[in-house]
């Protein structure tokens, strides 16, 4: 039988999460984190000999990534969606996605859903700063349903962004390759020659006070920090962002400020397209 524990709007499987998972001490994290899942998602793995010093790069070369306090806020429901085939939680910035490395890495968000419910299984990740929508897929034939929906690009996600500098367009597209920098990891790099295909959709939702754009962005690709990387390529890197932006624009806001506020993907067992939203914290 099927729990929502989000709202539902009328004549629409549109369901809005208020609130995150609940918090969980990390003692009890730890003891969970005998296995995990991992991102079925395939990232560039191209041969670092290859690469070529003319290429694109974002302006920064040090690994300054922002990593703030998560944030966690009690909630009568623990999920925004679940039912026995699918489960949409939502990620605090500053939580990793899945286990990371030493102690502190141990305490994420997939140990905190499998904390609650056994059988979750991870199918993508967001960046540790994101806070958002992630989906799970409860248990092996869920997981494989759910992982070739991203594959196969039939689940949709839609982002917000606070970037710095007013952009001139109502909207626009950029599509750059990107290839991990192997002397600077976890950083990605623009590489017209070897890079893998990305694309990015944007529209402006509003030109705030002090220079800054909120946007709208739609990843037509799942390239890691795909969107990070695009918007500073541009010019205009996201508020927060410790690995993309110069520090004073990283010191312009508490936390990266990058939020999955809408996805939509098919479920598991019929197909039919489940569509959630989450507020914009910022």
């Amino acid at each position: 039988m099927a729990a929502s524990c989000g709202e539902l709007n009328e004549g629409r499987n549109v369901h809005r999460a208020d609130r995150g998972v609940n918090d969980i001490e990390a003692a009890h994290l730890r003891r969970r984190m005998e296995t995990t899942a991992s991102d079925p998602i395939q990232y560039s793995r191209q041969d670092p000999r290859r690469r070529d010093p003319s290429r694109l790069r974002c302006q920064r070369r040090t690994c300054r990534e922002f990593h703030p306090v998560p944030e966690h806020q009690p909630s009568e429901a623990p999920f925004p969606f679940i039912d026995e085939h699918l489960l949409i939680a939502e990620k605090p910035a500053g939580l990793l996605a899945v286990p990371g490395r030493g102690e502190i890495g141990r305490v994420c968000l997939s140990a905190r859903v499998q904390e609650q419910v056994a059988d979750a299984l991870i199918v993508h990740r967001l960046d540790m700063g994101t806070s958002g929508l992630m989906v799970f897929a409860r248990g092996l034939p869920a997981l494989r349903k759910l992982s070739l929906a991203f594959e196969q690009r039939r689940v949709s996600k839609r982002y917000v962004a606070v970037v710095d500098g007013w952009l001139d367009d109502d909207e626009g597209q950029i599509d750059a390759p990107l290839i991990a920098d192997w002397q600077a990891r976890p950083r990605q790099i623009i590489d017209h020659e070897i890079g893998k295909p990305s694309l990015t959709l944007w529209r402006v939702l509003a030109r705030e006070p002090e220079r800054r754009t909120r946007l709208e962005l739609t990843p037509v690709t799942g390239r890691s920090h795909q969107l990070r990387v695009h918007l500073a390529s541009l010019g205009h890197p996201i508020l927060g962002d410790g690995l993309y932006a110069a520090p004073v624009i990283t010191d312009a806001a508490p936390r990266m400020l990058l939020h999955a506020s809408a996805l939509s993907v098919p479920h598991p067992v019929d197909g039919r397209t489940m569509a959630f939203e989450s507020p914009v914290p910022f």
